[in-house]
């Protein structure tokens, strides 16, 4: 037997669509206030800090004279010093530096140029760790010119301004032959590179020519100073003491501190700390490269000194140069425990030596006719 329909209920149904509409039209009143009060806040805070912006950037230039710069990447800050001198050392005579120079340091792997072409390279960070989230927001590069050496720094007052510092600094470097480091082989060029990459720019610059002064200054001095930081290396070699230095450590929370702030009082101590890093760089390339240019010819005085430039001949199978370098430098007065490695050393160099000569002699006396 059929069943009969069923009659629907059309009244429940209604209510529950009428139902269903208000609340759908008070989530929708809630959501714009929602959108509202985000909309009002990010104006509020858009508004704060192009006011703090302002503050920063007429603070900023009342502590680091310079200008700002507008490229096709936005603006960013700039400022620019030639120095004369460095301590009691006159920089007129980096001009007259030869251009192969670098030819021992590097194993002839940098092609000679002119010194004026050269471009020294430091770089002020927001850590020390690396990184993808590490920004270098100061950037110096100091370039030997006829009037003197000039050092010019791009400086992001923001986040937002790295775009502009990297492509002043791309324009900086396109002009130059060869770039010259301390530890940027390790730090400053992965770091720009990364930057770079972050960016969506080609770091043409890394194709470059690179001389990390770094590994030069410890093959020479490792034996000589506990340390071979360039500002330890500063005070030894070049006799220059700072004063008034920002530690490096407190560089990037006084950076932190502008761009939430915009207060610039902190700030020149790091622009000066940059600029003497690059000049003293720009100094012990001036010293450094001339050791291994022509060993023997040096006047070395210092018996770790004379060792440590043995050692590295030695590494370039120069045995004979090596040999003349450690007996020079036990000669002088060092730790015995060196003394002894050193003198072991000179025998594994004179026996070597030895058997080469008497296998040369014996073939000499097979090539001579009977």
């Amino acid at each position: 037997m059929r069943k009969a329909p069923r009659r629907s209920n059309s009244k429940p149904s209604l209510r529950r669509n009428r139902y269903s509409s208000k609340r759908l039209e008070d989530l929708k009143a809630q959501l714009e206030f929602v959108r509202g009060r985000l909309a009002a806040k990010a104006r509020e805070s858009e508004r704060i800090k192009a006011e703090a912006k302002i503050r920063g950037a007429a603070a900023l230039g009342d502590v680091v004279p310079g200008r700002e710069v507008r490229t096709v990447a936005g603006t960013h800050w700039e400022a620019e010093k030639v120095f004369s001198h460095h301590g009691g050392k006159g920089l007129w005579d980096l001009a007259d530096l030869p251009h192969d120079l670098f030819d021992g340091i590097a194993n002839s792997e940098i092609p000679p140029s002119h010194p004026e072409t050269w471009a020294f390279l430091d770089t002020e960070t927001t850590g020390l760790a690396g990184g993808s989230g590490t920004c270098a927001f100061l950037i110096g590069v100091g370039r030997i010119t006829p009037k003197g050496f000039r050092v010019c720094q791009y400086f992001m007052r923001d986040f937002a301004e790295e775009a502009s510092s990297l492509s002043a600094l791309e324009e900086d470097l396109a002009s130059a032959t060869t770039l010259v480091t301390y530890n940027g082989k390790t730090f400053d060029l992965p770091l720009l590179e990364t930057r770079f990459r972050m960016a969506r720019k080609k770091p043409h610059f890394m194709k470059l020519p690179h001389l990390d002064l770094l590994h030069g200054a410890r093959r020479l001095w490792r034996l000589r100073y506990e340390s071979c930081k360039l500002t330890a290396l500063e005070a030894e070699v070049l006799g220059i003491e700072r004063e008034g230095d920002v530690p490096g450590f407190l560089i990037p929370p006084i950076y932190f501190d502008f761009v939430r702030n915009g207060i610039a009082d902190q700030l020149a101590p790091v622009f000066h700390h940059n600029a003497l890093d690059i000049v003293s760089l720009a100094c012990l390339t001036s010293i450094v490269p001339w050791v291994f240019r022509d060993p023997l010819q040096t006047n070395l005085t210092h018996g770790g000194e004379m060792i440590s430039l043995g050692r590295w001949l030695l590494r370039m199978k120069k045995d004979e140069e090596a040999l003349e370098m450690f007996r020079r430098g036990v000669q002088k007065r060092i730790p015995s425990e060196l003394e002894e490695k050193t003198l072991e050393e000179i025998g594994k160099i004179e026996r070597r030596l030895a058997r080469k000569a008497k296998k040369n002699g014996n073939a000499l006396r097979l090539s001579c006719p009977v």
